[in-house]
Protein backbone atom coordinates (compact mmCIF):
# COMPACT_ATOMS: atom_id res chain seq x y z
CA UNK A 1 0.00 0.00 0.00
CA UNK A 2 1.69 3.28 -0.70
CA UNK A 3 2.15 5.46 1.87
CA UNK A 4 -0.39 8.36 0.49
CA UNK A 5 -3.34 7.54 -1.77
CA UNK A 6 -5.13 9.87 -4.48
CA UNK A 7 -7.92 9.49 -2.45
CA UNK A 8 -6.50 10.80 0.71
CA UNK A 9 -4.33 13.66 -1.48
CA UNK A 10 -8.17 14.70 -2.57
CA UNK A 11 -9.63 14.60 0.65
CA UNK A 12 -6.77 16.47 2.07
CA UNK A 13 -7.10 18.82 -0.70
CA UNK A 14 -11.00 19.22 -0.46
CA UNK A 15 -10.34 19.90 3.51
CA UNK A 16 -7.89 22.25 2.99
CA UNK A 17 -10.25 24.29 1.11
CA UNK A 18 -13.33 24.07 3.36
CA UNK A 19 -11.33 24.74 6.44
CA UNK A 20 -9.38 27.66 4.94
CA UNK A 21 -12.47 29.41 4.12
CA UNK A 22 -15.04 28.53 7.47
CA UNK A 23 -11.94 30.14 9.23
CA UNK A 24 -11.59 33.21 7.09
CA UNK A 25 -12.27 36.48 8.60
CA UNK A 26 -12.12 35.09 11.92
CA UNK A 27 -7.87 35.36 11.58
CA UNK A 28 -6.37 37.80 9.79
CA UNK A 29 -3.03 39.04 9.65
CA UNK A 30 -2.75 43.04 10.20
CA UNK A 31 -2.31 44.99 7.56
CA UNK A 32 -1.02 48.98 8.12
CA UNK A 33 -3.12 51.04 6.00
CA UNK A 34 -0.97 52.80 3.10
CA UNK A 35 -3.69 53.45 0.71
CA UNK A 36 -7.58 54.54 0.50
CA UNK A 37 -9.46 51.72 1.89
CA UNK A 38 -11.88 52.09 -0.66
CA UNK A 39 -9.13 51.35 -3.22
CA UNK A 40 -8.11 48.80 -1.16
CA UNK A 41 -11.53 46.83 -1.22
CA UNK A 42 -12.06 47.13 -4.44
CA UNK A 43 -8.61 45.67 -5.39
CA UNK A 44 -9.57 42.94 -3.07
CA UNK A 45 -10.32 39.79 -5.33
CA UNK A 46 -13.06 37.71 -3.28
CA UNK A 47 -14.30 34.24 -3.47
CA UNK A 48 -17.54 33.62 -1.70
CA UNK A 49 -17.80 37.04 0.10
CA UNK A 50 -13.97 35.73 1.31
CA UNK A 51 -11.05 38.08 0.41
CA UNK A 52 -9.05 35.83 -1.55
CA UNK A 53 -5.81 36.75 0.70
CA UNK A 54 -7.36 35.97 4.31
CA UNK A 55 -8.46 32.65 2.55
CA UNK A 56 -4.79 31.84 1.93
CA UNK A 57 -3.53 32.64 5.13
CA UNK A 58 -6.18 31.37 7.06
CA UNK A 59 -5.65 28.16 5.13
CA UNK A 60 -1.82 28.26 5.89
CA UNK A 61 -2.52 28.87 9.40
CA UNK A 62 -5.09 25.94 10.53
CA UNK A 63 -4.37 23.36 7.29
CA UNK A 64 -0.85 22.34 8.39
CA UNK A 65 -2.05 21.49 12.17
CA UNK A 66 -5.20 19.37 11.18
CA UNK A 67 -2.99 17.31 8.08
CA UNK A 68 0.10 16.98 10.18
CA UNK A 69 -1.69 16.14 13.30
CA UNK A 70 -4.20 13.31 11.48
CA UNK A 71 -1.16 11.91 9.78
CA UNK A 72 1.10 11.53 13.42
CA UNK A 73 -1.64 9.10 14.21
CA UNK A 74 -1.78 7.08 10.97
CA UNK A 75 1.95 7.01 10.75
CA UNK A 76 1.94 5.89 14.37
CA UNK A 77 -1.08 3.32 13.04
CA UNK A 78 1.32 2.26 10.53
CA UNK A 79 4.76 2.03 12.58
CA UNK A 80 2.21 -0.65 14.62
CA UNK A 81 1.58 -2.96 11.77
CA UNK A 82 -1.98 -1.44 10.95
CA UNK A 83 -3.84 -0.29 7.88
CA UNK A 84 -4.27 4.06 8.04
CA UNK A 85 -5.45 6.68 6.13
CA UNK A 86 -6.32 10.09 6.22
CA UNK A 87 -9.90 11.21 5.40
CA UNK A 88 -12.03 14.79 5.50
CA UNK A 89 -15.25 14.30 7.14
CA UNK A 90 -17.10 15.58 4.81
CA UNK A 91 -20.66 15.88 7.03
CA UNK A 92 -18.78 18.09 9.50
CA UNK A 93 -17.06 20.40 6.60
CA UNK A 94 -20.56 21.19 5.08
CA UNK A 95 -21.80 21.87 8.53
CA UNK A 96 -19.01 23.98 9.16
CA UNK A 97 -19.72 26.28 6.04
CA UNK A 98 -23.36 26.02 7.03
CA UNK A 99 -22.75 27.46 10.61
CA UNK A 100 -20.05 30.13 8.86
CA UNK A 101 -22.93 31.16 5.95
CA UNK A 102 -25.70 31.59 9.03
CA UNK A 103 -22.95 34.00 10.98
CA UNK A 104 -22.57 31.72 13.66
CA UNK A 105 -19.54 33.02 16.01
CA UNK A 106 -18.31 29.59 17.63
CA UNK A 107 -19.08 26.77 16.30
CA UNK A 108 -17.63 23.17 16.92
CA UNK A 109 -16.68 20.74 13.64
CA UNK A 110 -14.08 17.68 12.84
CA UNK A 111 -12.47 18.74 9.50
CA UNK A 112 -10.79 15.06 9.08
CA UNK A 113 -10.36 12.02 10.50
CA UNK A 114 -7.38 8.98 10.37
CA UNK A 115 -9.35 5.64 10.05
CA UNK A 116 -7.41 3.09 11.34
CA UNK A 117 -7.70 -1.13 10.44
CA UNK A 118 -7.75 -2.95 13.44
CA UNK A 119 -8.27 -3.60 17.03
CA UNK A 120 -4.83 -2.50 18.69
CA UNK A 121 -3.88 -3.16 22.01
CA UNK A 122 -4.15 -0.74 24.98
CA UNK A 123 -0.77 0.66 24.63
CA UNK A 124 -0.49 1.23 21.11
CA UNK A 125 -4.37 2.36 20.96
CA UNK A 126 -3.35 4.89 23.93
CA UNK A 127 0.20 5.94 21.59
CA UNK A 128 -1.99 6.27 17.87
CA UNK A 129 -4.25 8.48 19.82
CA UNK A 130 -1.63 11.00 22.07
CA UNK A 131 0.46 11.20 18.66
CA UNK A 132 -1.50 13.74 16.98
CA UNK A 133 -2.10 16.01 19.97
CA UNK A 134 1.74 16.06 20.69
CA UNK A 135 2.32 16.79 17.25
CA UNK A 136 0.49 19.87 17.86
CA UNK A 137 2.04 20.63 20.61
CA UNK A 138 5.64 20.34 18.89
CA UNK A 139 3.98 23.04 16.36
CA UNK A 140 2.58 25.28 18.97
CA UNK A 141 5.78 25.13 20.79
CA UNK A 142 8.04 25.88 17.54
CA UNK A 143 5.80 28.75 16.36
CA UNK A 144 6.16 30.40 19.87
CA UNK A 145 9.63 29.90 19.80
CA UNK A 146 10.06 30.87 17.12
CA UNK A 147 8.35 34.31 17.25
CA UNK A 148 9.65 34.84 20.65
CA UNK A 149 13.43 34.57 18.96
CA UNK A 150 12.32 36.75 15.28
CA UNK A 151 13.76 33.57 13.42
CA UNK A 152 11.80 34.96 11.15
CA UNK A 153 10.96 38.33 9.18
CA UNK A 154 8.47 40.27 11.20
CA UNK A 155 5.90 39.95 8.31
CA UNK A 156 5.72 36.39 9.33
CA UNK A 157 4.55 37.02 12.62
CA UNK A 158 0.69 36.84 12.13
CA UNK A 159 1.22 33.71 11.17
CA UNK A 160 3.50 32.26 13.41
CA UNK A 161 1.08 33.90 16.65
CA UNK A 162 -1.85 32.34 15.34
CA UNK A 163 -0.41 28.91 14.47
CA UNK A 164 0.90 28.56 17.76
CA UNK A 165 -2.13 29.76 19.27
CA UNK A 166 -4.63 26.86 16.78
CA UNK A 167 -1.93 24.19 17.55
CA UNK A 168 -2.34 24.93 21.44
CA UNK A 169 -6.31 24.75 21.07
CA UNK A 170 -6.01 21.74 19.18
CA UNK A 171 -3.64 19.68 21.79
CA UNK A 172 -5.84 20.85 24.76
CA UNK A 173 -9.16 20.88 23.39
CA UNK A 174 -7.79 16.73 21.74
CA UNK A 175 -6.33 16.05 25.07
CA UNK A 176 -9.50 16.54 27.21
CA UNK A 177 -10.95 13.15 28.32
CA UNK A 178 -14.32 13.11 26.76
CA UNK A 179 -16.07 10.56 24.68
CA UNK A 180 -14.32 10.68 21.24
CA UNK A 181 -11.63 12.73 21.60
CA UNK A 182 -7.86 11.70 21.56
CA UNK A 183 -7.21 12.36 25.38
CA UNK A 184 -10.21 10.11 26.30
CA UNK A 185 -8.55 7.21 23.62
CA UNK A 186 -5.32 7.99 25.40
CA UNK A 187 -6.20 7.73 29.09
CA UNK A 188 -8.53 4.67 28.24
CA UNK A 189 -5.56 3.01 26.51
CA UNK A 190 -3.16 3.72 29.46
CA UNK A 191 -5.47 2.09 31.91
CA UNK A 192 -6.58 -0.98 30.78
CA UNK A 193 -2.22 -1.56 29.64
CA UNK A 194 -1.86 -1.38 33.18
CA UNK A 195 -4.78 -2.09 35.00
Amino acid sequence: MPFITINEIIDIIIMTLFVGYIFSGYMSRYKPQTEDPLVSLQKQKSFMGVSVEDLKFTTLVTAPAIILHEFAHKLTAIAFGFQASFNAAYFWLILGVALKLFGASFFFFIPAYASILGNPPPLQSALIAVAGPLTNAVLWLLASQALKKQVFSKKYNAALYLTSKVNMFLFIFNMLPFFFFDGFKFFQGIFHAFF
